[in-house]
């Protein structure tokens, strides 16, 4: 019956053999989400509870609507920078002495980024996910970790910290190192060392696990907040109810930015894990259907009070490495969360701050790729170079502002590739079939009489002037003997008006010289616009053929064909 029900893909073909499976699988996610549950509120300032919130609500709502089995969704670290730049933004538009209700914005955020992916699933624009490159991703991701580690000074030190960046705050520490609470500091400093020594030797508990035990042990045993060390504090152990956050008291232009932003980058590093393990499975990841399971799974916490949440890398990487088998995993997660809650509220009460400034750390650690920036850098230095750009906005501009130069950065590089196509003169190399690029390939000779160029990349408006004047300079340097040139569109997909009036000058400077226009393989579409441009009619319907070997038989009547030319052609 589950699997006649389309939202329920994540449990199709259920079978009680898979609780077997499932529960130990849930479970394990409950006690590596519970820490990062806690921890990760504080990021945007928000209370511990709502964490717990979210990876309650939303693993239901994507085991209901998720088209993946194996998917765990969940509070992300770099999610929740970019949701707490988003709240500064929105916090700094009220009137001065407004009391505001951060939970509410976070909700009202949650909510932006739930419809932001339903309204992209009904555009079928889960390409998106594809928008930000991963050198992008993984130079934002850098940055944004270093944002991470520089927020958790006032959580080790319990000093607070007004200023902003990078460098402000190392500088504001250092001034106030007298107000350093010591014990603060030794605490934090020593989980975070537990946390190093753990990941070292990948034990099976999970690290954050261990310091959240400790940590509340020692925690009742030498009265940490007695002794000036901050604690978590009072955590309501009822469920989350459903409430509405009031849209109409919040600034609803900096709401919809800021879950764009949020959904943007949330969506596209979600969209990266997710096709990362299902490279591991063997399950296919449909970007436009996941579009729909985390939009249900941040909708729901937006009616929960909590915020925006993503795919979750640990989370997942738990639930596939204990054997989880559907969906069953995270609502069993989802099961024991709501018990901890229940009935573990007074031991997450003195759980010490320090700690969980020991957990981010460490989680922020984890969001800088050294080995994928080292590949990136090998493979190639432009991609290294916008890594490092989308770095240094996040560090630089904030991590709001920091998504804008991310975005940019694909711009940029996205143009880069393909405002110099590459292109060449093509020649035949005796007893081999096909045409060749004359400058890669030195024993290749030109046609007699002719010219064959290929341009492998569309013309359109950003690099029409690049090409009328590339082949403007190859004409130029065309024997006087020169009867006919061939320009191979074979691989030039689109044709804008920008660059038909290109091609139109390159026509003009041809008939100057007497010299017959051909073009090739050109697209359906753009012939037809090359057609309402008008040049079709100046140089010729009749010079437009099917192939290079047609068009040279046709213009200079001799043509030698030692075979299937197609199959050796290079550029």
């Amino acid at each position: 019956m589950i699997g006649s029900l389309p939202m329920l893909r994540g449990l199709s073909g259920f079978s009680r053999d898979w609780l077997k499976s499932d529960i130990p699988a849930g479970l394990s996610i409950a006690a590596v989400g519970l820490p990062s549950a806690i921890a990760y509120p504080a990021i945007a300032g928000l209370p511990p509870e709502t964490g717990i919130y979210a990876s309650i609500v939303a693993p239901i709502a994507y085991a209901i609507f998720g088209p993946s089995r194996l998917l765990v969704v969940g509070p992300d670290a770099a999610t929740m920078t970019v949701l707490a730049a988003a709240m500064g933004t929105i916090v700094a538009a009220y009137p001065a002495g407004t009391p505001v209700d951060r939970v509410a914005i976070a909700a009202a955020l949650a909510l932006g980024v739930g419809i932001c992916c339903i309204a992209a699933k009904l555009l079928r624009l889960g390409v998106l996910a594809s928008f930000l490159s991963r050198p992008i991703l993984v130079g934002f991701f850098a940055g944004v970790s270093l944002s991470i580690l520089v927020g958790q000074i006032s959580r080790f030190t319990g000093v607070k910290i007004e200023s902003d960046g990078l460098v402000p705050p190392l500088v504001e520490i250092a001034g106030k190192s007298g107000l350093i609470h010591w014990p603060s500091l030794v605490l934090g400093l020593a989980m975070f060392a537990l946390l190093w020594i753990i990941r070292t030797f990948r034990p099976k508990i999970p690290g954050p696990v261990v310091v959240v035990v400790l940590s509340v042990m020692l925690s009742a045993l030498f009265d940490f907040q007695g002794r000036g060390i901050a604690v978590v504090g009072d955590i309501p152990s009822g469920l989350p109810s459903f409430s509405l956050p009031a849209l109409h008291q919040m600034p609803l232009d900096k709401i919809i930015l800021g879950s764009a932003a949020i959904f943007l980058v949330s969506f596209g590093a979600g969209i990266v894990a997710a096709r990362s393990f299902g490279s591991r499975t063997g399950e296919e990841v449909d970007a436009n259907q996941e579009l729909i399971g985390l939009g249900a799974a941040n909708i729901a916490p937006g009616l929960f009070g909590s915020f925006p949440i993503s795919v979750s890398d640990s989370r997942t990487a738990i639930n596939l490495s204990t054997g989880g088998v559907s969906q069953a995993a995270g609502l069993v997660s989802a099961a024991t969360l709501i018990a901890a809650l229940v009935f573990l509220h007074s031991a997450l009460r003195i759980l010490p701050i320090p700690a969980l400034a020991a957990i981010l750390a460490m989680a922020a650690i984890s969001l800088i790729d050294v080995h994928e920036l080292r590949k990136i850098w090998r493979i190639s230095r432009m991609e290294f170079i916008f890594a490092l750009i989308a770095m240094w906005g996040a560090i630089s501009f904030g991590v709001l502002n920091g998504v804008i130069v991310a975005v940019a950065a694909t711009l940029v590089y996205l143009l880069r590739q393909t405002m110099f196509p590459r292109d060449g003169l093509l020649g035949r190399i005796e007893g081999r079939h096909g045409f060749f690029d004359l400058g890669r390939h030195p024993e290749a000779r030109p046609v007699d009489r002719a010219a064959v160029f290929a341009i492998q990349g569309n013309i359109l408006f950003y690099n029409a002037d690049y090409v009328r004047m590339r082949l403007s300079s190859v004409i130029k340097d065309l024997p006087a003997d020169t009867r006919c040139f061939v320009l191979d569109a074979s691989a030039i997909t689109q044709i804008d008006s920008t660059g038909a009036a290109a091609l139109d000058a390159v026509a003009e400077l041809l008939g100057k010289r007497s010299i017959t226009f051909a073009i090739t393989d050109l697209s359906e579409e753009s012939r037809g616009l090359l057609t309402r441009a008008g040049v079709i009619k100046a140089i010729g319907a009749q010079n437009l053929f099917n192939g290079r070997e047609e068009a040279l038989r046709a213009l200079i009547g001799d043509f030698d064909q030692p075979g299937n030319a197609s199959a050796g052609s290079a550029v």
